[in-house]
Order: C-alpha cells, then structure tokens, then sequence
C-alpha cells in the first residue's frame, strides 16, 4: 500500500540530510515541497530528479484532497519544508490529519529541526520543555507570554531576525530582565551562534550587534536562577 512520507531536510548544512532520507526520496513517485526553489537546490545537490509539488499554507487546505487522493491510486508521495521537520513550524499537519483520517498510513523520518540543538546546548534542563515555536505576530501575542510566566519548565520559541530583539524585550517585560535566556541562530551553518545571559544582557548584545539568521530562544523555566543546580541534579538522577 503507498503512503505519505514525512521526510525532515537539513536547517543549514546540506550534510544533514540522513542516508534514510535520500532513499525515501529518491523511490516516491513525487514531492510535496514548501518552495519548489528552495527544494530544487537540495535535490540538485543529492543527484534526485523527481517532480516537485507546490505545497505551502496558501494552498494546502486546496490540494490536500488531491494528494490523498494520489496516495490512495497507489503513488507514494513525500513531503518536505524549506527545512526542518514538516509540521513543526511548517505546512504538513492538515495533510497528516487527512491522511489519517483517510487510512492512508503516514511515516515519519527523524532528523533536522532547529528546536533540540538549540535546546541542549542552551545549558537549561531538557528532559521536559515547552514548546512555542512562533508566537502570535499581533493579536494574543502578550495573552499568550502572561499565560507563560508560571511556567516551570524551560520554554523555546521561534523568531525572524527583523522581530527578535522585540521578542526579547516582550519576554523582559513579562518575565523580568534577569530570567536567562540562550538564544541560537544559524544553527548548522559557518556563523552558527548562541549568546547566552540575562534577558537584559541579551538584548543589549543583539541591539549593539544586527541580527543576522533565523533565531531559536531557549527561555529558563520559573525558578531555574534559585533553583538551578537542584534541577540539573533531578535531571541527572532521571537520566541514572
């Protein structure tokens, strides 16, 4: 029986990709790509000539019939973003739902996202985290970070680098500039980066310094600056 793939491609460097990954793609009968340029360079790059698919938020909630329908006809199709896992930040979620609700199995490959990396190397606990990817550019934006200020755990959210010293400032104001805070980006390439420090301290790095590359922000959980070493020790004692 076909099936859609999920099939990660790398945030960065080309190198990422996994051997799993090129095999998927180099067997389905075609693609589903966020930006059809964007895939064509990674496909040039990997020796795969297959037909390329449009698939992005414009059109998704158009085609994803469609591409079940193909599916059911006995084509295997698999989806990729411009990088990263589909899904996470990314168009795919409305094609995995109706794909699930048609029968049609679903299999996703693990590999790229900018969340984990950030995350691990930020210094804070990780056996439990809070994921915001991108927030509410305008309406609910603030709703959302008051509703976040009691969170214990560590936190990770996206952002542009046109918005991130804005989003630092709107995490200052609702967490207090002296909640740590480890911000990465470019993660994977030549001038991959992570400033960590208080919130004030950050804000001031990245205001003296233009912000360059897509951001990943790693914000410690409540009570980490007081709690910090009891937590890690927690962490430890989970991971024995």
């Amino acid at each position: 029986m076909a099936k859609l793939y999920i099939v990660p491609t790398p945030i960065g460097n080309l190198d990422d990709i996994t051997l799993r990954a090129i095999k998927v793609l180099e067997e389905v009968d075609f693609i589903l790509a966020e930006d059809t340029r964007t895939s064509s360079v990674l496909l040039k790059h990997l020796g795969i000539d297959k037909p390329l698919r449009s698939h992005h938020k414009f059109n998704e909630h158009a085609t994803v019939a469609a591409v079940a329908e193909s599916i059911e006809a006995g084509r295997n199709v698999a989806l990729i973003s411009d990088a990263g896992t589909p899904g996470i930040s990314d168009p795919g979620f409305l094609l995995v739902r109706t794909c699930v609700e048609a029968g049609i199995e679903v299999e996703t490959l693990p590999g790229a996202t900018a969340c984990i990396p950030a995350l691990v190397q930020s210094g804070f606990p990780c056996d439990r985290f809070c994921f915001e990817g991108f927030l509410p550019q305008k309406k609910g934006r603030m709703k959302r970070l008051a509703e976040l200020a009691e969170e214990s755990r560590t936190i990770v959210f996206y952002e542009s680098p046109f918005r991130v010293v804005k989003c630092l400032e709107q995490l200052s104001e609702v967490f207090g500039a002296e909640r740590r805070v480890a911000v990465s980006r470019e993660l994977t390439k030549k001038f991959e980066q992570t400033v960590r420090g208080t919130l004030a301290e950050v804000i001031a790095h990245f205001k003296n310094n233009q912000p360059k590359g897509e951001f990943v922000i790693v914000l410690a959980g409540k009570g980490l600056k007081s709690r910090g070493a009891e937590m890690v020790d927690e962490q430890l004692e989970g991971d024995e």
